[in-house]
């Protein structure tokens, strides 16, 4: 009886034990899991692959109409009207000022008084020498005397002609008077109004009109991208090549009219180290004034590249780099190459990737660092959450 009672109790002893020893391997089990997965922590990663990229150069730009036409008199006189305001509409030959006439009118007043006396003369002086060619051909005067009045013919037909010719410059000034516009366009500033000296010697216009049918944006290119035209057969070539560029407003808006760049300079200016390009816009509708800003945005298409997010990458030491993933889930530094255009959140690589590599787009710069494990998230699923909060 004793005996069967020390079974019981050793053998209720050793399920003990064993319990006790299962149970303690179980929670060693999950230390080690909790461990590894503590030791992997799930990062998002993307799987790059190769697309079609847009992207766009921009250039500050200063705009102008397509001629810029400074109104100065041509004869000197006080404004008496002006007939136009500043920013109105103007056709070609309409009129803009008048200056005093009174002066040129009596100026051709009085030429007109000096042709009817250089006429009058002239027929006097062809019948005197009429007369002396009638008595020379009847031997009755000399050929001196008929000489003398051939002589005052020739120069009353001289006086006549220098009198027509101040006729012509008199009513020329008077018409000079009259200030008209030489193309259609907008008026711009008017500083001097009525009462004030108008001088073709004057430093400043009168106004300038702006034929802004059309406009062109000024803007730099610099010796790099000279060169890179030149690869493309010669900038003219080159010129020819480029896609139609867009203009981005002060207001940050993009004009809904493409412009086409025209010309280049051939001078580099050795201050800036760039060249100066025109670009051509329609402007139907006058939205565009001369002397207003901002920026041409010329696009660069690149077919079959690789995108990375901006958020993806690092510097060290102006080399950039990304953590790719390999197969036993560890990350690796790699140097990338990028195109030096972006649109402030991705990258256009050129060398350093291939399509189907995995790169780490989260914790860059934090969390991640060269040749720790991870575990692989989408990179979509991982936006999911943030996008929702």
């Amino acid at each position: 009886m004793k005996r069967t009672a020390v079974r019981i109790m050793s053998v209720t002893l050793g399920g003990l034990v064993l319990s006790a020893s299962l149970s303690g391997c179980a929670k060693k089990d999950q230390s080690a899991a909790m461990a590894a997965s503590q030791s992997a922590p799930e990062i998002a990663v993307q799987t790059v692959s190769e697309e079609d990229s847009e992207l766009a150069k921009t250039y500050p730009a200063t705009i102008k109409g397509k001629t810029d036409i400074a109104i100065r008199p041509q004869v000197t006189g006080f404004i008496t009207k002006v007939h136009v305001d500043e920013g109105q509409h103007v056709k070609k030959g309409q009129v803009l000022f008048t200056l005093d006439q009174v002066q040129f009118q009596a100026a051709v007043s009085q030429a007109e008084a000096a042709v009817n006396s250089a006429r009058t003369a002239l027929n006097t002086a062809q019948i005197t020498e009429q007369n002396k060619k009638m008595l020379l051909d009847k031997n009755i005067i000399s050929e001196y005397e008929w000489q003398m009045a051939a002589n005052s013919l020739a120069q009353a037909k001289a006086q006549l002609a220098q009198a027509e010719a101040g006729l012509v410059t008199a009513r020329k000034n008077l018409a000079y008077t009259v200030v008209t516009a030489p193309s259609d366009g907008v008026v711009g500033t008017i500083p001097s109004r009525e009462g004030s000296l108008a001088s073709p010697s004057s430093a400043q216009p009168l106004t300038t009109v702006s034929d802004n049918s059309q406009v062109y944006a000024y803007f730099s290119l610099t010796e790099k991208d000279l060169l890179d035209l030149n690869e493309k057969g010669g900038v003219d070539a080159g010129i020819k090549s480029m896609p139609a560029v867009n203009l981005v407003l002060a207001d940050g808006t993009v004009y809904p009219y493409q412009g086409k760049v025209a010309t280049v300079s051939g001078v580099i200016e050795n201050t800036t180290g760039s060249a100066s390009v025109r670009a051509l816009f329609d402007n139907p509708n006058g939205t565009l004034r001369s002397g207003s800003t901002g920026q041409v945005s010329i696009p660069v298409v690149n077919k079959n590249v690789i995108i990375i997010p901006q958020k993806a990458t690092f510097e060290v030491q102006d080399k950039r780099f990304v953590y790719t993933v390999n197969d036993s889930n560890k990350t690796v530094t790699t140097p990338v190459t990028v195109q030096n255009v972006n649109d402030g959140k991705t990258f256009v690589v050129l060398e350093g990737l291939k399509p189907g590599d995995r790169v780490v787009t989260e914790g860059v710069g934090t969390k991640v660092r060269d040749g720790m494990v991870i575990t692989p998230k989408a990179a979509e699923a991982a936006a999911a959450p943030a996008q929702a909060e």
